[in-house]
């Protein structure tokens, strides 16, 4: 019997390599998405034909308590359990600091903080009561010790889940181990679309390894830290920068 993994945001950017490499394992996907439909249904479509998987896309917006408990509703329709979860769905907001304001600040939060808490309390429900799961939430080295003002909110969302990682991971003990990955610089088209050739090379004279991050190479970590191959490894936030600075 395949596995089965939530990844919220999981059909546009690095939600999507996600869930493309996770299928090459054999693994079930329940994909949310929020306004990226037309995405979300031809991935479905992708998986289920190349890997024989079964693929549900459920429309889910993580800050909205409604729509993410009609997602467990869905979930639970769908699947007799459930083994792992991702916490990818993220807002990024960027504005020169002086253009920031309190409407967009509290936005990125409720997406990318207090929606990943309300979806890993209901699945962290499900999982307790499993007494199995994993979960790994999608953090940033910008909430640990990379700073750029034009993204504070965002920075300071991805902070705290750093500290929602290691409170859940205490919370859901012994059964759920509970990790987070924190990515820098990685070549998705969401992240790298406004930027300009200069500003790249600049940022990748500050790496060890002299390059920008493959979406890939995030997805790989993801997926380890849920497997059993990880059975150890819990608590933790894991740096996949290059190393950097």
């Amino acid at each position: 019997m395949n596995k089965v993994c939530l990844i919220t945001g999981g059909a546009s950017g690095l939600g999507l390599e996600i869930s493309k490499f996770l299928a090459t394992k054999s693994i079930d996907l329940i994909i949310t998405y929020n306004t990226s439909s037309e995405s979300a249904f031809r991935l479905k479509k992708e998986l289920e034909e190349e890997y024989g998987i079964k693929v549900v896309t459920i429309k889910c917006d993580i800050s909205n308590e409604e729509e993410i408990n009609n997602m467990i509703s869905i979930i639970k329709d769908e699947f007799s359990s459930i083994d792992y979860l991702v916490n990818n769905a993220a807002l990024c907001i960027d504005s020169l600091y002086e253009d920031k304001t309190k409407d967009n600040f509290m936005k990125t939060l409720e997406v990318n903080l207090v929606g990943t808490f309300l979806v890993s309390r209901l699945i962290g429900d499900i999982m307790y009561e499993q007494k199995s799961g994993s979960i790994v939430n999608l953090s940033s080295t910008n909430g640990i010790n990379k700073y750029f003002p034009m993204s504070l909110d965002y920075d300071a969302s991805k902070a705290g889940i750093n500290s929602l990682t290691h409170n859940l991971a205490l919370q859901y003990s012994p059964y759920i181990r509970v990790n987070a990955v924190a990515p820098g610089w990685v070549a998705t088209k969401n992240e790298m679309k406004d930027l300009d050739l200069d500003y790249i090379k600049s940022e990748e004279e500050k790496i060890f390894i002299k390059r920008i991050g493959e979406p890939i190479e995030i997805a790989r970590v993801i997926y380890f830290l849920l497997s059993d191959d990880a059975s150890y490894i819990n608590n933790q936030v894991i740096e996949v920068d290059g190393g950097m600075y």
